[in-house]
């Protein structure tokens, strides 16, 4: 079930923007369950590095046990469910905003990345290759109002994102980005 959405802080986004773990969060989000033996051998590092930063995952609440399964030396890890809202910017410091700026742009990268790789493999996808709602829009809203659209498009999110996916279904990346309008040029 989704979780209540909590602000995160400096020493949460510190972890987040660790390109390791970015890593290993995407493998846990897409398999569901691995040990840090099988997370070294897909990542190409040591077993101790996973193990450190499943530690350091699991300390801030980004990935747990798995209940049942960890014995002995060989532990199983998932990632939770967190849902993250940043501080307004004018509530970050700058060590804030650069850790954000960071994690931002690792980010947009990975979106980039992915999107690319869509693309590439479209002819090959079947029907899922016509698989890309795409919208773009201008509407004219308040701060207030802002806030409610973006609470009303996560709560839209988590309706499908909190269920068993029923059969043939498959993991769909989705995004959301609101900016006001300014003048560039």
């Amino acid at each position: 079930m989704h979780s209540v959405d909590e602000l995160a802080d400096l020493g949460s986004l510190q972890v987040l923007s660790n390109p390791l773990r970015q890593r290993i969060l995407r493998i846990l989000q897409r398999e569901g369950e691995a040990t840090s033996t099988t997370l070294a051998a897909e990542l190409g590092v040591t077993t101790g590095g996973t193990s450190y930063n499943l530690r350091v995952l699991a300390e801030h609440g980004f990935v747990e046990e798995v209940p049942g399964r960890t014995g002995g030396r060989e532990r199983w890890w998932r990632s939770t469910r967190r849902s993250l809202r940043f501080p307004r910017h004018s509530a970050q410091d700058e060590e804030m905003r650069a850790v954000l700026e960071e994690l931002n742009q690792q980010w947009f990268a990975e979106d980039l990345t992915a999107f690319a790789a869509f693309e590439r493999a479209r002819p090959e996808l079947g029907e899922w290759g016509d698989a890309l709602p795409y919208s773009r829009g201008r509407i004219v809203l308040t701060l207030d109002e802002l806030a409610t659209f973006f609470d009303d498009y996560l709560a839209l999110l988590n309706r499908y994102a909190d269920r068993e996916p029923p059969a043939g279904a498959r993991a769909v990346t989705t995004r959301f980005i609101a900016f006001p309008e300014v003048p560039t040029e």
